[in-house]
C-alpha cells in the first residue's frame, strides 16, 4: 500500500498531499471575496470606533455639564449662606443698638440726638457728681498753663472721674510738667510754690501706676507733719475713690498697734512721717520690696537733721529700680546733696523765681516781744484793709 494513500490529496501537510497553506484562511480560489470581507470588516470596525468616540464625547459633555451645575449650585448656596449671615449680623447689631438706646438715661437722649453721633464714650462725664464751680480769682501761678487736658495723659477712666469730681478742670502748670514725666518712671526734682497743685501733681501719677490687683505697698509718700499726712491721704482717697486702691496714713503719736493690725490688710499706698514708717518697716510688717515709687513732699523739711537719717535708712528697703519724686518750695544745700546721692539723673522742674504767691502781699515788722500785740492792733485798725490774713 502506498503510504501517501493515508493522506487525501489537498488535505494536511503530509507526504503525498498538497501543502495546505490556506488551511487557516480562505482558499486561494477566492481572493476577491476575501478583499471585500476585509473592507467590510474595516468599515464595520471604523463605524464601531466612531460610535464609541461619540458615546465618550456625550459622556464627557454630560459629566462637564453636571460639574458646572454642581459648581453653580455650590456658589449659589454659599451666596445664600453669606447673605443669611450678613442679615443675622445686621439684625443682632440693630437689636443691640435698640437695647442700648432703651437703657440710656432719658437725660442723655437730647444730647445724643443733638450731636447726631453715638456719645456713649462721653456718658461717664454726664454722670459725674461735679462740685459747684470755683468762682474765686486765680493768679498766674495756676492759670498760666499750656492748654493741656487731663485726658491727654491717657489716665484710667476711674481716676479721671475722681479728678473731675474733686473739682479739677485742667492741670495746673506744676501738674502739666510733672504728671507726664512721672508716668514715664523718671526721677523728679520739682520746685513749686505752695497752693499751686503740688499734692495732685504727685498723687495723680502715683494712683495711675498702682496695680489694683497686686496686694502690696507700691507707693510711699513721706511728709514732715501729721497734719500734712492727713491732708495728703485725704486727697489720695478723693482722687482714687472710683479705684480699688487702699490708702493708709500713719504718723507718730498714734497707736503703733493699730497700724500693725492695719498693715495685715491690703494696702497699696501709705502716707506718713519717716520715723513711723521706718519703725513699721523694721518690725517686718511694712514690706517695701514691691514699692516702686517714693514721694517726698516738702523735701527741704524732710532733709533736715531730724528726718534725713530715717529717710536714708528707709531707702535701703526699696528695690534698686525705685522712682523718687521730690517736691519742695526751696532748694537748700541738703536737697542738692541728697539729689546727687540718690537721684543721678533727675528731671528738674523749677516754676518759681520767688517764694511768695502772686496776689499775696507780705509785711515784716521787727518789734520787741512786748510790742507785738500792740503792733498788730495798729496794723489791722489803721493801716491794713484786707479780708484774709495769715500771722506767723
Amino acid at each position: 500500500m502506498d503510504p501517501r494513500a493515508r493522506y487525501p490529496s489537498g488535505v494536511g501537510n503530509g507526504r503525498g498531499g498538497t501543502p495546505n497553506y490556506y488551511g487557516r484562511g480562505p482558499s486561494p480560489q477566492q481572493p476577491h471575496q476575501h478583499h471585500q470581507q476585509q473592507q467590510q470588516q474595516k468599515q464595520t470596525s471604523g463605524a464601531h470606533h466612531h460610535q464609541q468616540y461619540a458615546q465618550r464625547q456625550q459622556q464627557q459633555h454630560r459629566h462637564s455639564h453636571n460639574h458646572q451645575q454642581q459648581q453653580q449650585q455650590h456658589q449659589s448656596h454659599q451666596q445664600q449662606q453669606q447673605q443669611q449671615q450678613w442679615l443675622r449680623r445686621n439684625q443682632i447689631a440693630r437689636e443691640a443698638a435698640g437695647a442700648a438706646v432703651t437703657s440710656e438715661p432719658k437725660a442723655l437722649a437730647p444730647s445724643t440726638a443733638a450731636d447726631g453721633v453715638n456719645s456713649s464714650s462721653q456718658d461717664w462725664k454726664a454722670q459725674l457728681k461735679l462740685p459747684p464751680p470755683d468762682t474765686r480769682y486765680r493768679t498766674e501761678d495756676v492759670t498760666a498753663t499750656k492748654g493741656n487736658e487731663f485726658e491727654d495723659y491717657f489716665l484710667k477712666r476711674e481716676l479721671l472721674m475722681g479728678i473731675y469730681e474733686k473739682g479739677f478742670e485742667r492741670p495746673s502748670p506744676i501738674q502739666e510738667e510733672s504728671i507726664p514725666i512721672a508716668l514715664t518712671g523718671s526721677d523728679i526734682l520739682a520746685r513749686a510754690k505752695n497752693g499751686t497743685g503740688k499734692t495732685a501733681a504727685f498723687c495723680i501719677p502715683a494712683l495711675e501706676k498702682i496695680d489694683q490687683e497686686k496686694n502690696a505697698i507700691q507707693v510711699v509718700i513721706l511728709v514732715p507733719t501729721r497734719e500734712l499726712a492727713l491732708q495728703t491721704s485725704q486727697v489720695c482717697k478723693e482722687l482714687g475713690k472710683h479705684l480699688k486702691i487702699q490708702v493708709m496714713v500713719t504718723t507718730g503719736g498714734t497707736s503703733l498697734k493699730d497700724d500693725i493690725v492695719r498693715l495685715y490688710q491690703p494696702v497699696h499706698l501709705i502716707v506718713g512721717t519717716p520715723g513711723r514708717i521706718l519703725d513699721l518697716t523694721k518690725k517686718g510688717v511694712c514690706i517695701l520690696k514691691d514699692c516702686s515709687m517714693l514721694i517726698m513732699d516738702e523735701a527741704d523739711k524732710l532733709l533736715s537733721p531730724e528726718f534725713q537719717p530715717s529717710i536714708e535708712q528707709l531707702i535701703r528697703y526699696l528695690p534698686a529700680s525705685r522712682q523718687i519724686l521730690m517736691f519742695s518750695a526751696t532748694f537748700p544745700v541738703t536737697v542738692k546733696e541728697f539729689k546727687d546721692k540718690y537721684l543721678p539723673k533727675p528731671y528738674v522742674i523749677n516754676l518759681m523765681d520767688e517764694l511768695t504767691l502772686k496776689g499775696i502781699t507780705q509785711f515784716y515788722a521787727f518789734v520787741e516781744e512786748r510790742q507785738k500785740v500792740h503792733c498788730l492792733n495798729t496794723l489791722f485798725s489803721k493801716v491794713l484793709l484786707m479780708n484774709t490774713s495769715i500771722i506767723s
